[in-house]
């Protein structure tokens, strides 16, 4: 029976040594393995085997990526309060032994590492940030994000770790000065609006000085063009008048009759004319013997005129 106790008591044994002779290791992290307290190895992601009471799994460590969340102020070369909310993405720089190893004996726990991360990313900001006016700050996010990877690359490196990403989601200051962006800005909108209506006002007037000016050229022409034509055509009218009263003058003097009757009939029908045309305009006429015998000279001396230059011709 006590034989039976103790080789129970050694196969219970031998079965815990055998199993605590394997280890799993997950995906996506890596096992660091010391021996009385020094290290000695690390395990890949899979089933492995260990040295069972010798060999102890110090840690475990993460391989994939991981993120945390910072809100922290700055304040600018002028003076203004700046609010940052981001996002910090990073993970171990690669799964080489010496990688492994600072990562796993650099800090004392998690905790103190991701404390010593945030407070180098923050300081890096406020310091770049202590350099820049306040109206610069708004557009220097990628400015700002790759001065940060530039900072922290080599201290992240000696630490394990590579920074994979730095979004600055918001940028934000005190309520008094965001004011004061808005009402600038719309100030801005508005002037801008003014402006746009002031081209659009100024390119309607010229169009419509433009299309003025065009119309009073074109009216200009044709008013030429029409008194050109009522030019010529009273020249012919003269014309043909000049010559019907040459033919009949002469056709009068052919037959020993008194050419002056002609004048006195052009004379009635151009009275005849005003009368009937006139639109109850009043006419004054000297109808006395001398002032007929002055038209008739005058309208004799025209007819004379016409009869030379036709027979210039």
């Amino acid at each position: 029976m006590t034989g039976t106790i103790a080789l129970f008591i050694v196969f219970f044994i031998l079965l815990i040594v055998i199993s605590s002779s394997f280890v799993t290791v997950k995906q996506g992290t890596i096992a660091v393995v010391t021996v009385f307290g020094k290290y000695r190895r690390i395990l890949s992601p899979g089933l492995n085997f260990k040295l069972p009471l010798i060999e102890n799994i110090y840690s475990r460590i993460s391989i994939q990526n991981r993120s945390v969340e910072l809100e922290f102020q700055a304040v600018t070369f002028d003076q203004a309060n700046v609010y940052f909310k981001a996002m910090l993405l990073y993970s171990v720089l690669n799964q080489s032994e010496e990688s492994i190893k600072n990562v796993a004996f650099k800090f004392v726990d998690e905790r103190n590492l991701m404390q010593a991360l945030i407070r180098t990313v923050e300081g890096s900001i406020r310091a770049f940030v202590a350099t820049k006016r306040q109206a610069e700050v708004l557009v220097l996010r990628r400015d700002i994000v790759e001065h940060v990877k530039e900072q922290l690359d080599q201290i992240l490196e000696n630490w394990g770790y590579h920074l994979q990403d730095l979004q600055l989601n918001d940028i934000t200051f005190d309520d008094i000065i965001m004011k004061s962006m808005s009402q600038v800005v719309a100030s801005n909108n508005l002037k801008a609006a003014a402006e746009n209506e002031g081209q659009a006002l100024l390119i309607t007037k010229t169009k419509a000085a433009e299309a003025e000016g065009n119309a009073i050229k074109i009216s200009a022409e044709a008013e030429r063009q029409a008194s050109q034509l009522r030019g010529q055509g009273v020249a012919l009218f003269r014309q043909e008048v000049a010559k019907g009263m040459s033919v009949a003058a002469k056709e009068m003097q052919d037959a020993h009759m008194d050419t002056s009757v002609i004048l006195f009939t052009m004379w009635t029908e151009s009275i005849k004319h005003f009368a009937e045309n006139s639109q109850g305009n009043v006419i004054f006429l000297d109808g006395s013997t001398d002032a007929m015998q002055q038209t008739m000279k005058e309208v004799m001396s025209l007819n004379l005129l016409h009869a030379d230059k036709s027979k210039s011709k």
